[in-house]
């Protein structure tokens, strides 16, 4: 019983301490959040999405680079899709929506030695190309495959 007692001692103590540095600004979620390439994700055309995101807009196609997503989405709220890529050294791997009003959809930084895999779910509007870009070094690698959405997911 008497340890119970410590441990919520213990816990609300942390807890306080933990409110009083947020409330005097020490903590705030700008500091401890990632960066957001928000232009990248508020541009309106693929090209300007990989311009802001990567400093290019002409990716090279590759055999390298592998789109595992169904050929007709039957809800384009939820449309899974997993990029591989057997390209060395990868930096990022990105996915974008052609046809979605705002085009990139998503954006995975990783780390040094780390498997060329990501694996998500994106929402679609309505029936287009699904661009994966691995970016390596200096350079951009792409590749695309057509998913038919049979009932939108972007308001639609």
């Amino acid at each position: 019983m008497n340890s119970t007692r410590r441990v919520l001692l213990k816990g609300s103590m942390a807890a306080g301490a933990l409110g009083v540095a947020v409330g005097a600004g020490l903590l705030t979620p700008r500091v401890v959040l990632a960066a957001w390439p928000e232009a990248a994700f508020t541009a309106k055309t693929v090209p300007e999405a990989l311009k802001a995101l990567t400093g290019s807009d002409a990716p090279a196609e590759s055999a390298d680079i592998k789109i595992k997503a169904p050929d007709i989405a039957e809800n384009g709220a939820v449309v899974p899709v997993t990029v591989t890529t057997s390209i060395q050294e990868v930096e990022s791997i990105s996915i974008i929506a052609a046809n979605n009003p705002v085009p990139l959809v998503a954006s995975y930084n990783l780390g040094e030695g780390a498997e060329g895999f990501v694996s998500t779910r994106i929402k679609m509007g309505k029936s287009g190309d699904v661009i994966a870009v691995v970016k390596s070094g200096s350079k951009l690698y792409s590749a695309n495959k057509g998913v038919k959405v049979t009932i939108g997911g972007c308001g639609g």
